[in-house]
């Protein structure tokens, strides 16, 4: 293949040389491109001067390249995903197919340096331009789109447009044999010891793995995400790492990252071409096995760490060569439609995934660091909202007097704690019980993070003008019965929803206090009247998320009293003479954590004459926290010890997530 020379010509002298136009002609468009915007070759095609064909074999002759037919060129549907929809639109592009180390890349404007630098930077490879005209360039694309499922047949498109990508096809390995260990060690990292690996450690051991491997010296993986009846017929991702490596856009990508300014390059052949699509598949299915709520990927300056929260924790699960990095962050990004193409500002995106029956949302975050794009993905298990209000935790006590709060025709509910609390997982609880055909709910909420059918749900965008007030506007005139606000941040927004209260119609929505009675204090800092507050909140639920004992290894141990008052746990608690509690262990059910699974603890506050009257006085926190006990409310600390009694938490965990000292 003849490569693209110096231009001894422009295309418009090329045009004249060749009598393709006449001088008339030439002046007639520079005329034109006085007062146009386009470039003066495209001016000449839509004058009437010479058609599209002929300027490319003009430019062609003259920058020595090849054009485009579909008799000359055969798709490659390999690279059909190589440069993402959103950058093939952007510069009019289409990959054909690859060439020893090159991408053929249809182009009608290759000119652009700006474009062949992004097109190279995103792809990791060398670009050779082919000329092609618009049409061509289309009916290319149009042969990607038709061929999407063929590439990554993970992804289906529902009929309300959304992607959605199935995970059962990506088994998780049940074992990650030592070779892993070496490889990732030889490829530049050191794979850190997985918390879950306790019970591998024994049997890697006897297999020929380091026995001195701990947090310093890259430790056993073991069991990536729990056992698999079905495991390993993805391969390891020993295997992974290497099909990466060895590729020749990986081995571009590896010589960026280990220069000194860490530039990060987002090889996105490899992303299409099977190894890191499965990575990402067995790092999701993992993460949903383990039932974790997030996922961290995190680079450093020559490896990337995965993390896992799991129950409210954050797990290392390993360590990888910083080369898996950009491409790994470069598929996600993809999954979740963002912008790949850009690396200095922050992005957010989203994307729905499917395993084995369930359905998973994921919300995906990216952050530009020091060493690369950290990347933070939510994951929200769509059949979390309907588990009903009556497994959330609440008492029996506790749930009697809700369901009786959340079944008045007008008023406000008012959820508070602090991020990460469960606070929206309880309003959609609600929202799931009291659905029903003869109510019109309406939300705002930014963003949408469950989709509840038979329920108006909004969108927050403020960079749109979408905000809180402006959604709650046009709410009182959709004939609302009821109104859920995401969250209540300012004077505005709390006004508005408490005249919704006192126009007839349910509100409920979250705060950020400490506990019940604070959330009164936190409307009167904003400058809500008190006395509205005492008009319309009628009950208000502190709450908090801690984990649960693992049952088949916990085990009960005596407190003495004297901790038990130290911890602020009421006599009333342990009167009785009894101090038996119980602590975590560890077993391979809980993968040695001594825990699995969370539970709500929570406080709920129903403002009763008396704590109106205090409210419209303007009364302090502890006048109204004293009041409150008065009417029998059992606080954050009394449900946390009483579920640490019943086994069901330990002491320490409630003194987590409970003590705000």
């Amino acid at each position: 293949m003849a490569q693209q020379s110096e231009t001894k010509l422009s295309i418009e002298q090329v045009l004249l040389s060749k009598g393709l136009i006449t001088q008339d002609q030439l002046a007639q468009a520079v005329a034109m491109q006085q007062t146009s915007s386009e470039k003066l070759t495209n001016l000449i095609i839509n004058m009437g001067f010479v058609d599209e064909h002929e300027l490319l074999q003009a430019m062609a002759e003259n920058l020595n390249l090849e054009v485009y037919s579909p008799d000359n060129f055969e798709i490659d549907q390999k690279v059909s995903k190589v440069i993402p929809e959103t950058l093939s639109q952007k510069y009019n592009v289409a990959p054909i197919a690859r060439r020893d180390k090159k991408l053929l890349v249809a182009m009608q404007d290759v000119s652009n340096v700006f474009m062949l630098d992004d097109l190279r930077l995103i792809t990791g490879f060398e670009i050779e331009p082919v000329l092609a005209t618009r049409n061509d360039i289309l009916d290319i694309r149009s042969k990607k789109i038709s061929a999407k499922n063929d590439i990554d047949d993970s992804l289906t498109i529902g009929e309300d447009g959304e992607a959605t990508y199935e995970l059962d096809g990506a088994v998780i390995p049940n074992d990650i044999d030592p070779s892993l260990i070496n490889s990732a060690i030889t490829a530049g990292s050191s794979v850190k010891e997985n918390p879950f690996a306790a019970k591998k450690n024994a049997q890697q051991s006897t297999e020929g793995a380091p026995k001195d491997q701990t947090d310093g010296g890259g430790g056993n993986v073991g069991n990536i995400g729990g056992d698999s009846p079905t495991a390993g017929n993805i391969g390891d991702l020993s295997s992974m790492l290497d099909e990466m490596q060895n590729s020749p856009s990986a081995t571009a990508m590896a010589a960026s990252v280990n220069t000194d300014s860490d530039t990060e390059v987002s090889a996105e052949a490899d992303v299409q071409e099977g190894p890191i699509i499965r990575m990402v598949n067995v790092l999701l299915q993992a993460a949903i096995k383990e039932k974790a709520s997030d996922i961290h990927v995190e680079p450093d300056r020559r490896n990337m760490r995965i993390r896992y929260r799991i129950d409210g924790v954050l797990y290392e699960m390993m360590t990888l060569p910083k080369f898996v990095h950009p491409p790994l962050t470069s598929r996600l990004k993809i999954m979740a439609d963002m912008n790949i193409a850009e690396r200095r500002i922050p992005q957010d995106g989203r994307f729905h995934i499917r395993h084995e029956g369930s359905a998973y949302d994921l919300r995906v975050s990216s952050l530009p660091t020091t060493f690369g794009e950290k990347v933070v993905m939510r994951i929200l298990d769509q059949s979390s909202v309907l588990i009903g209000l009556n497994k959330l935790g609440f008492t029996d006590e506790m749930l009697a007097i809700l369901e009786t709060l959340i079944t008045q025709p007008n008023g406000m509910i008012l959820t508070t704690g602090p991020t990460g609390s469960g606070k929206t997982t309880t309003l959609y609880s609600i929202l799931n019980k009291i659905n029903s055909s003869e109510l019109n709910i309406v939300t705002a909420e930014e963003p949408v993070e469950y989709q509840l059918p038979g329920i108006t749900q909004v969108h927050v965008n403020r960079k749109t003008g979408l905000t809180f007030p402006v959604a709650m506007h046009s709410f009182l005139r959709q004939d609302p019965d009821i109104i859920m606000v995401g969250e209540i941040r300012d004077l505005e927004t709390a006004s508005m929803a408490i005249e919704a209260s006192l126009t007839g119609h349910l509100v409920l929505s979250t705060l950020h206090t400490n506990n019940a009675p604070a959330t009164v204090v936190r409307l009167t800092d904003m400058g809500v009247e008190p006395f509205l507050i005492s008009a319309a909140v009628i009950g208000i639920i502190a709450q908090r998320l801690g984990r649960k004992l693992c049952e088949n290894c916990k085990e009960p141990i005596d407190v003495p009293y004297e901790l038990l008052e130290s911890m602020g746990v009421p006599k009333s608690e342990y009167e009785d003479g009894s101090g038996t509690y119980f602590k975590p262990v560890g077993c391979d059910q809980c993968m040695h954590r001594g825990y699995r699974g969370r539970l709500g603890i929570y406080e709920l506050m129903t403002v009763n004459k008396e704590i109106a009257d205090l409210v419209s006085r303007k009364a302090v926190l502890n006048d109204l926290l004293d009041a409150a006990n008065r009417n029998n409310m059992i606080t954050l600390l009394i449900d946390g010890a009483r579920k640490a009694k019943s086994g069901i938490t330990s002491l320490d965990e409630v003194m987590r997530v409970v003590s705000t000292h």
